[in-house]
């Protein structure tokens, strides 16, 4: 009550919140003589100054009136629509980074023309985000032509370009496209090799049209660029038959303490000898090397029916602390893959997740963001809440005039439907305009059939085809159309009257049954009505439609036997609206927390994936590499040493063998650590850590910086690269069975995060010791005819092309080199000691 006296004295926070905007529409309007009076060479030029003046302080807000007043006027003389106040004040929303709610025909998408002009003169690029390829390309043709006459370059992303399109769209001061396409340009930049092939720029400012459609019924479902798990499952029975030919010791050696198998330089020969391959630490062998080690685990230190079943032809993991199999659950990082190899079963290659992120933690990168819509009120706290936007919502140019009817209910189906098909018949026979809205493709179907049989010409519509859908719906103001169209296709199109049509009544809406979202009733409603037009709407409804018969049906069907109803009668009462009203808030609460609960899981991976694509950035911009390699050395041999030399211990009970393994694993060469009394973990360390970075400057001497640049900046892409994508499957499975730690009286989302946060930590210290062991070991061999060295052997190994396929396998052409014999390069040395030497 209180609150209702308060609102009727001071004003609602919208009429507020305008009325501190009204001053700034008066000054624009107070510059429109000036700016309408300057010549066109004039008018461009203004872009000029105000550019100048915010390279000497003024900001945005400062030069706001006379950057409005001159998109107006470039409007009006190229387009040929100037803007009304209210878009003004529109557009006045939108560059304060909030969501502006205009009517249907307000005129959003001219309104959109102020910001974007406004924020585009600071250099640094806009993006206007609409829901597809049509209405982007559209609306950048369409209002290209203002941006042009005022010096701004405009382009569209759109599905087909290539990668070089892009960027030059991107470069641009405006970019028009869909939500999907800059989405998966932001993921597929953050797979990228080469900094020249980055097509996006930084994250300014963007402007998302039918805001409530991307940013809500679209944010259930992440965006996802996944591919086979493997390239090749070939690999794996090719690198399986490997195994078998190895011995413990000459060519691989064991710690089952530290759950550990490593190669020795006769097992790496043997595997290069085998596989046809000249050099497994070539880095174009990163593969098949981390498949040998893999393999090789899985032959010597995972056990069937110990760690490990094989039923129903799946290899099904057993649980080490509770010896329950676990079903559904995979070793990572190809082991499992390895193991189904090793026990002759069908290797799966897994439909992997290689890169993911949902649209809420997409658009929230952007400096500052903005939306527009029709309807957006009614979700103005999940706006808030999830996106910190608030809603402000605009005045119409001209009073509303359209007549809502109240909604009318039949008990069933059959009834509605008949009262349906004879007011089209009505509406038609009197040449009014309907437009129908149905909720599923197959009622618009059946209703279409019964229309076909009563003659009555009808278009039915979807959202598959939007260049014929915005075409077909553009007509439907016109007299005696009938317009079938599910969930309201066509969004983005202004339905014009006919002629003689508003004498008729205008457009009339015909909903067939409501939403589940209020919103997506008003967006139906909204067709009508456009600038001050007439038109009705009403909604047709049974207690058989899902939303009446899962909320409270009972209830309603109550109050119409207590009414005494007869059949084919419907009801309209106040008690139904609040009910129908009751049950949409009960859904549209029930999504908001389906999306929340995606957000607060996507949050754990977000500051994951944030960590990784900044590592990836200074990785492609080559920014500090080799420090960074030399501290990964130092990280890396310090958490070697902590697992073998406990500084809390004794050095007389230090595993100075397995040490020793550990670090030959890790920098290719053995400490030699002896057992003595005294020793000191840290100095032990210290000496480890100068020993390592000492090979390895030395290396870099013998490479060349060049070279060891871009070895390093590839290596730490393809390590990063691959863990992550490990990762991200890792993360997928703990989701898919976190729910059931409720069970345990866990709370899933906190289960979620610490166990995320340690599978993170681990993959972190991974990628350091994988990166520094493929650097520390890394050979190059002189350039040359690498076939005419390859031994002979049975089993060829295939790597797929950029283009995913497999081409044939590399055969010797030429004579075999004995390991013995003169090397061919001409050094005079034998061929094991020069080109032919082990890794």
């Amino acid at each position: 009550m209180l609150g209702k006296i308060l609102t009727k004295v001071f004003g609602s926070k919208n009429e507020r919140e305008l009325k501190t905007i009204w001053p700034l529409v008066d000054q624009i309007n107070q510059l429109e003589p000036t700016i309408s009076a300057l010549s066109d060479q004039d008018l461009k030029g203004q872009t000029d100054k105000l550019k100048q003046r915010l390279a000497q302080g003024e900001t945005l807000d400062d030069i706001l009136p006379e950057a409005f007043a001159t998109v107006r006027e470039a409007a009006r003389r190229t387009i040929g629509q100037r803007h009304y106040d209210v878009q003004l004040i529109g557009g006045i929303v939108l560059h304060q980074g909030k969501i502006s709610e205009m009517k249907t025909g307000e005129g959003k998408t001219l309104a959109a023309t102020l910001p974007v002009y406004l924020n585009a003169l600071t250099e640094k690029g806009v993006h206007v985000v609409t829901v597809n390829d049509y209405l982007a390309q559209r609306d950048a043709d369409w209002m290209g032509q203002v941006y042009g006459f005022l010096g701004l370059s405009t382009g569209c992303i759109v599905h087909g370009l290539d990668d070089h399109e892009r960027k030059d769209v991107y470069s641009r001061d405006i970019t028009y496209g869909t939500n999907n396409e800059f989405g998966f340009d932001y993921l597929r930049d953050n797979m990228k090799f080469d900094v020249e092939e980055l097509v996006q720029r930084e994250f300014n400012y963007a402007i998302v049209d039918e805001v409530d459609s991307i940013l809500i019924d679209e944010a259930r479902t992440p965006l996802i660029i996944s591919g086979p798990g493997e390239k090749s499952t070939g690999l794996y029975q090719q690198v399986d038959r490997v195994i078998p030919r190895l011995k413990k010791e000459e060519h691989y050696t064991l710690d089952e303490k530290s759950n550990t198998a490593n190669l020795t330089d006769e097992g790496v020969a043997l595997c290069e000898k085998t596989l046809h391959v000249d050099n497994l630490y070539d880095p174009r062998f990163m593969e098949v090397l981390h498949h040998l080690q893999q393999a090789l685990k899985a032959h010597t230190l995972f056990k069937k029916d110990v760690d490990y079943i094989v039923k129903d032809g799946e290899v099904v993991i057993v649980d080490e602390f509770t010896g329950r199999l676990m079903p559904g659950r995979r070793y990572s990082e190809g082991l499992h893959q390895a193991l189904e190899a090793k026990e002759k079963l069908t290797v799966k290659s897994e439909n992997q997740t290689l890169a993911t992120i949902t649209f809420q933690n997409y658009f929230r990168m952007y400096d500052k963001l903005a939306g527009m819509t029709g309807t957006a009120d009614t979700e103005a706290e999940e706006f808030n809440k999830i996106y910190k936007l608030d809603v402000a919502v605009i005045p119409t140019h001209k009073p509303m005039v359209r007549a809502d009817h109240p909604d009318v209910i039949y008990r069933t189906h059959k009834e509605k439907f008949d009262a349906v098909v004879a007011e089209i018949k009505e509406l038609y026979k009197k040449k009014q305009p309907v437009l129908v809205g149905t909720i599923s493709i197959d009622t618009s179907e059946k209703l279409s059939k019964r229309l076909k049989k009563m003659g009555v010409p009808h278009t039915v519509l979807n959202a598959k085809h939007h260049a014929k859908e915005a075409e077909i719906v553009a007509q439907a103001g016109q007299a005696g159309v009938v317009t079938i169209s599910t969930n309201m296709a066509g969004r983005g199109t202004d339905i014009v009257l006919g002629e003689g049509v508003p004498e008729l009544g205008g457009l009339h809406i015909l909903g067939t049954e409501r939403h589940e979202s209020r919103r997506i009733d008003n967006q139906l409603r909204g067709r009508s009505g456009r600038q001050g037009d007439p038109g009705s709407s009403r909604f047709y409804l049974s207690l058989e439609d899902d939303l009446m018969r899962l909320f409270g049906s009972d209830r309603i069907g109550g109050v119409m036997q207590k009414l005494g109803m007869e059949e084919g009668e419907p009801i309209e009462h106040n008690l139904i609206t609040k009910a129908i009203e009751n049950a949409q808030r009960k859904v549209e609460g029930r999504n908001f927390d389906i999306r929340k609960q995606l957000l607060e899981y996507d949050d754990v991976l977000n500051k994951q994936r944030e960590v990784i694509y900044a590592q990836r950035k200074s990785a492609l911009k080559a920014e500090g590499m080799h420090e960074q390699i030399l501290e990964m050395i130092e990280e890396a041999v310090e958490e070697t040493v902590a697992l073998f030399a406990d500084s809390s211990t004794p050095s007389s009970e230090w595993d100075f063998d397995s040490l020793d393994e550990a670090i030959n694993g890790l920098l290719g060469f053995k400490p030699g650590l002896k057992h003595k009394d005294g020793l000191e973990a840290e100095s032990i360390t210290q000496d480890i850590i100068k020993n390592g970075k000492d090979l390895y400057q030395e290396k870099f001497a013998e490479y060349g910086q060049e070279v060891m640049n871009y070895l390093e900046q590839m290596v730490l892409l393809q390590v990063v690269d691959s863990y992550w994508k490990d990762h991200l499957l890792n993360m997928d499975h703990l989701k898919e069975g976190i729910g059931l730690r409720g069970y345990g009286q866990k709370d899933p989302l906190r289960e979620y995060q610490r166990e995320g946060f340690e599978m993170f930590a681990d993959m972190v210290q991974r990628i350091k010791g994988e990166t520094v062991s493929t650097l520390m070991r890394l050979q190059l061999e002189k350039p040359q005819d690498a076939t005419q060295f390859a031994p002979e052997e049975d089993v060829p190994l295939t790597f797929s092309g950029g283009d995913g396929s497999a081409p044939e396998p590399q055969r010797r052409k030429t004579k075999k080199v004995g390991r013995n014999d003169p090397c061919p390069c001409g050094s005079g040395k034998k061929y094991k000691k020069c080109c032919g030497r082990a890794a």
